[in-house]
């Protein structure tokens, strides 16, 4: 980076709220003191116009700060590079030697999920990643699971009919807007009206204190319900697993996530098979919510079942819930499902970070997988902190839409700024190694310092359905 480039981002980098004032402002949001917090480094770290790092950085410390708070507030200290390799952190897991992100069951799958030109001069973002998904796009192209052909056919569609075929087909997809055209949006106004991390009391009940004081890790006793997939759910539900809660994860037999990422986000949960359909198996899945602390949802259909929030809160009260939705799970676009890039295309992120005039994804290739993952942890401690000292039941939101346009309100970098630094190559953060069921994992640590106390790693993940539907 020249001169010129270094003091304009310089200039640029002294107008924007740090890190440590970002972390602030989640504690504020999550209502709850908190102690110290120190972040090293500051963006920007990658060509990105966006502030990963910060945003990442501030993130993790709004967690660890929650966490630190149950064991006398030990100061937390975040490195901004080590945020920006969390971020990526599925292409930093190696599983007997392989890399994880290789290790798909369908490979195809995975490759053929891109950006789609289409014939009005937009793109789109097709999802190809489960069966289902593959299948409504390829139906409604009426073409093969091939990335050649997709594009061959999304070439005659014009982006907003395709956008509403695939998903009214089940699938999910995403026309890649601009930031002021998601904003116009009745979605994005929606989303935009509420703080990225949303804490509600939903009901009353007496207070519950958590079960171990200010032992360390401080989260044992504490009982998780886990009714997620993919990384954000998962990956917050493995943060309170590796500070001591008992966490079970819950799953369909007919709809299981690949081996590789299971390997990625189970570390220390029991995994156990739920088919919320049958009755029988529904009603044993309600004996379990009513024993827990926590339950964490990312599925839109088990409102309709009987496990919305009000619903678990009035069989339990003083249960937590956390729920991620990549939309809203009550706004305009509350039916239709959604990933990572699907909100990056959405929200005008992807366009941000375009490269030669082709929308991209960041540089780390995810972003609000792991960074819902931390807020949602965070807001779900500062919910149980709140539950020991005003009793009540309480409900967590994040959406992924939302936590990319948080990221973009930080503030950006102009492209000159950014692009002459190198992409994340070799890690900075430092890894830890576990072996269980799976083999030889080896993956990046939780990237947070407690001044005086350890930072726990994750245990080894177990395999699906291999626990009972019980405590």
């Amino acid at each position: 980076m020249d001169a010129i480039d270094s003091q304009a981002t310089q200039s640029t980098r002294a107008a924007h709220a740090g890190s440590e004032s970002i972390a602030a402002s989640l504690a504020e949001t999550f209502g709850q003191d908190v102690g110290p917090v120190r972040i090293v480094g500051s963006d920007p770290l990658t060509p990105s116009v966006h502030r990963l790092g910060d945003a990442s950085a501030a993130a993790i410390a709004a967690f660890g700060q929650q966490i630190a708070a149950l064991a006398g507030k030990a100061p937390v200290t975040v490195h901004a590079d080590a945020a920006i390799d969390q971020l990526r952190a599925s292409f930093l897991t190696t599983i007997n030697g392989q890399a994880a992100h290789r290790l798909a069951d369908d490979p195809a799958s995975l490759a053929n999920n891109d950006f789609y030109a289409t014939r009005d001069g937009r793109w789109i973002f097709l999802i190809t990643t489960y069966p289902h998904q593959r299948d409504a796009v390829c139906r409604v192209l009426n073409c093969p699971p091939s990335a050649q052909r997709i594009a061959e056919a999304a070439a005659h569609w014009d982006a907003f009919a395709l956008e509403d075929a695939v998903c009214a087909a089940g699938g999910v997809a995403a026309v890649v807007r601009s930031a002021d055209e998601w904003r116009s949006l009745p979605a994005g106004r929606h989303s935009a009206a509420h703080p990225v991390v949303r804490i509600d009391r939903i009901g009353e009940a007496e207070p519950r204190s958590l079960p171990r004081g200010r032992q360390w890790p401080p989260l044992h006793g504490l009982r998780v319900v886990d009714l997620t997939h993919v990384i954000a759910g998962p990956v917050a539900a493995k943060l309170l697993a590796a500070f001591g809660a008992d966490v079970l994860h819950v799953s369909r037999p007919d709809l299981p996530d690949p081996v590789a990422m299971i390997a990625l986000t189970g570390g220390g949960k029991r995994n156990a098979y739920c088919d919320a359909r049958d009755p029988g198996q529904a009603a044993r899945l309600r004996e379990v919510a009513a024993e827990a602390d926590v339950f964490v949802n990312a599925y839109r259909g088990m409102a309709a079942r009987g496990f919305a929030a009000h619903d678990l809160a009035a069989a339990n009260p003083g249960i937590v819930t956390l729920e991620y939705h990549c939309w809203g799970a009550d706004g305009p676009w509350a039916a239709r499902g959604g990933f990572d890039q699907l909100a990056c295309s959405a929200t005008g992120f992807a366009l941000e970070e375009a490269v030669e005039g082709r929308p991209s994804l960041p540089p780390t290739y995810l972003l609000n997988d792991y960074l819902a993952a931390y807020l949602g942890a965070a807001g779900t401690v500062a919910a149980l902190r709140r539950r020991a000292v005003e009793g009540g039941s309480w409900r967590v939101r994040v959406d992924l839409a939302r936590v990319c346009t948080w990221v973009q309100d930080l503030g950006s970098f102009t492209p000159e700024q950014v692009r002459s630094l190198p992409r994340p190559g070799a890690a900075s953060i430092a890894e830890h190694t576990v072996r269980g069921p799976l083999g030889t994992l080896v993956e990046p640590v939780i990237p947070i310092s407690f001044t005086g106390l350890p930072t726990p790693t994750p245990g080894a993940p177990a395999l699906l359905g291999t626990s009972e539907l019980q405590w």
